[in-house]
C-alpha cells in the first residue's frame, strides 16, 4: 500500500502560520515524523495562500527535501505553482491532480508529460461528479485512454474514486467501493488511491468509520491512501489488512512493525 502523508497542508491550523513565517524546523519535523511512521510520499499543499501559492509551494518542496529522502506529492490544481514545485523536486514527484475536466486536463497534462510524473486522476469531468459508480468508471476509462495516447502509462495513473460523506447519502460509501473494484478489474495496470476522512464528515466518532472504510477499501483493491500516518490505529489496520489480503509476503511487514512496537492492539 502506497501511503501519502497528508499533514503538510496549509489548510491545517498548525501549518499555515509555519509556512507564512518560513518555520523550516517545524515543517521538517512533521515531514520526518510522517516518514518515520511509514509514509512513502509526503504531500505538500499551500493552496490557502492563493496569489502566494507558487512561492510558498516551492519553499515547502525545498524545505521538506532537506529533511527526508522520500518523494513528494505536489498537491495543487494551479499549473504555475505545480511547475515551480516540480522543478524544485530532487526526485520524480506525484502530482495531485488531473481529471476529465477539459480545462484542468489541458493545463496539467503538459506538466505530467514534461516531467514524467506519476499522477492522481479524479473520476469527474465537465459534467461534475457522478453519483453512480459505473459513470465514474466510464470517466476513468476515457481519461486513461486519453492519457495513454499522450504517452502516460497506466502504471503512473492513480485514480481517485472521490469520497462523498455518507451523512449526505447512505449510498456514497458503496459507490466509492464499487468504483475501486471496477477500475481494478477492468483497467489493467491502473492504480487507485483516495483520501479517506471525507467518508465520515458530519458524523460522530469519525475515526471508527474511517478505520472501517480503510479496511473495506483495501479489500476492494485500493492501492494507495492519503492520510495521517501518525494515526497508529489506522496504520495498524493497514498493516493487518495487507497481511490478510496476501500483500505482505510471509507477513514480514506486520512482524517488523510488531517488533518495532508500532502496532496498537
Amino acid at each position: 500500500m502506497l501511503i501519502v502523508g497528508e499533514r503538510i497542508n496549509s489548510s491545517r491550523k498548525a501549518i499555515q502560520p509555519a509556512v507564512e513565517n518560513k518555520d523550516s524546523a517545524q515543517i521538517q519535523e512533521i515531514a520526518r515524523q510522517q516518514v518515520g511512521a511509514g509514509a512513502n510520499y509526503i504531500d505538500v499543499n499551500a493552496g490557502t495562500f492563493l496569489a502566494q501559492e507558487p512561492e510558498h509551494l516551492e519553499w515547502l518542496v525545498r524545505t521538506v527535501q532537506e529533511a527526508i529522502e522520500v518523494p513528494l506529492c505536489i498537491d495543487s490544481p494551479n499549473p504555475e505553482a505545480a511547475e515551480r514545485a516540480i522543478k524544485a523536486c530532487q526526485r520524480t514527484p506525484m502530482v495531485n491532480s488531473i481529471s476529465g475536466e477539459s480545462k484542468r486536463l489541458d493545463q496539467m497534462l503538459p506538466l505530467i508529460q514534461k516531467y514524467n510524473c506519476q499522477v492522481i486522476a479524479l473520476c469527474m469531468d465537465d459534467s461534475g461528479i457522478p453519483e453512480d459508480a459505473t459513470q465514474r468508471f466510464q470517466i476513468a476509462t476515457r481519461l486513461l485512454q486519453h492519457l495513454e495516447k499522450e504517452g502516460i502509462e497506466a502504471s503512473r495513473v492513480f485514480f481517485d474514486p472521490l469520497i462523498y460523506p455518507i451523512s449526505t447519502g447512505s449510498h456514497f460509501g458503496q459507490v466509492a467501493l464499487d468504483t475501486i473494484r471496477l477500475i481494478k478489474t477492468s483497467l489493467p495496470g491502473a492504480q487507485t488511491i483516495c483520501g479517506l476522512s471525507n467518508i465520515s464528515h458530519g458524523l460522530p466518532n469519525r475515526k471508527i468509520l474511517n478505520q472501517a472504510f480503510l479496511v473495506m477499501s483495501m479489500a476492494a483493491g485500493l492501492n494507495g491512501v492519503i492520510f495521517d500516518p501518525l494515526d497508529r490505529r489506522m496504520m495498524t489496520l493497514l498493516l493487518a489488512s495487507e497481511a490478510l489480503l496476501g500483500k505482505d509476503e510471509f507477513c514480514s511487514g506486520y512482524i517488523a512493525a510488531h517488533r518495532a512496537g508500532k502496532l496498537e492492539e
